[in-house]
């Protein structure tokens, strides 16, 4: 009975902390038509402290949505547009010679921002590659000899373009695996394009206000971890990553041929923390079974791999994890 008390007390903590989340999206929807999904990825990251990948085609306002949400929040932004020839120097900063004091100085790079968006990040090399990821993975940067921690709140945003593959290097499994989420975004809907022709051919183009400050992030982050979640929900997370894994134990066999590799523990870890976090932005203080099905698709499209058995028969991670949901025990 207690707990029952607990639980009503906490929802109504969460109600209260969470009213910025409405905020939040009146300001992006401001700027933003439809694309619903991805304004909900780009908040479980930022409520997570997890980064986030979208991939779509060009025009589909991934870099528009980052932009807008940079600017919600007073917090530094940087954007890197990531190319073939860019250095790891040209991301994390270097050392510069002054010839004044005669000695080296720290010139720190566009990783040092709260937001950082990496534009087209499959087109930069592996080198630029495993820079970056140090700073995602440790919220650290090394230049020189000299180790700097990044500022919270700390989100890589990353953007990729899914049809071009000249000039791009497929980011190796390790990097994607850093990423919370792989949100994929689509074309919007008729009445949603009209809308968007309109805007973009008005005097002026709709800007969004700033309603939170950094200090609101970092304390949104600590009641998203207080979030109530039962062991049954706990179960039911390491059964579906556990589905990727071995699916011949949950009646699965099918299945069995078409992935090389399931999720690792990162994905179960992830999938808490994000069911947490969305159930934080649908105004509840405890994670239902929808909120893991709601966000399972974007945690765990990049974390299976698929054989050339499942490519040949145009088989998708989305279809095996909709026969895992379908299958795995609800509780």
């Amino acid at each position: 009975m207690s707990q029952t008390v607990d639980i009503k007390e906490l929802n109504e903590k969460i109600q209260r902390e969470s009213s910025f989340v409405d905020m939040i999206n009146i300001e992006m929807n401001k700027v933003i038509v439809g694309q619903k999904s991805l304004v909900e990825s780009l908040l479980i990251g930022l409520l997570s402290d997890g980064h986030v990948l979208l991939e779509g085609l060009p025009g589909l306002a991934k870099t528009l949505a980052i932009n807008t949400l940079a600017t919600t929040i007073d917090a530094d932004f940087s954007r890197i547009q990531f190319t073939p020839d860019l250095l790891p120097a040209d991301v994390l900063g270097t050392m510069i010679y002054s010839q004044k004091n005669e000695e080296f100085n720290v010139k720190k790079g566009p990783i040092f921002s709260n937001f950082v968006l990496a534009d087209e990040i499959n087109r930069a090399p592996a080198k630029v590659q495993s820079a970056l990821l140090e700073a995602m993975q440790e919220k650290q940067v090394t230049i020189g000899d000299e180790t700097f921690k990044l500022e919270k709140p700390f989100l890589v945003l990353a953007t990729q373009n899914p049809i071009e593959q000249e000039g791009t290097y497929p980011l190796p499994e390790a990097q994607v695996d850093r990423f919370m989420l792989k949100t994929i975004i689509n074309y919007p809907k008729k009445e949603e394009e009209q809308l968007i022709v309109r805007q973009n051919i008005a005097k002026e183009f709709p800007t969004a206000n700033k309603v939170l400050t950094k200090d609101d992030i970092i304390k949104a982050r600590d009641v998203v971890k207080e979030v109530y979640m039962d062991e049954k929900i706990e179960k039911y997370i390491v059964d579906i990553v556990f589905a990727t894994r071995y699916p011949d134990n949950y009646g699965l066999e099918k299945l069995k041929d078409m992935i090389s590799f399931g999720g690792s523990p990162r994905a179960s870890i992830n999938l808490s923390k994000a069911a947490k976090a969305y159930a934080f932005i649908k105004r509840r203080g405890y994670v239902i079974p929808e909120d893991v099905r709601a966000v399972c698709y974007d945690v765990l499209r990049h974390r299976i791999g698929l054989t050339y058995q499942a490519e040949a028969e145009n088989i998708t991670s989305e279809g095996i994890i909709s026969e895992i949901l379908n299958t795995v025990e609800v509780p």
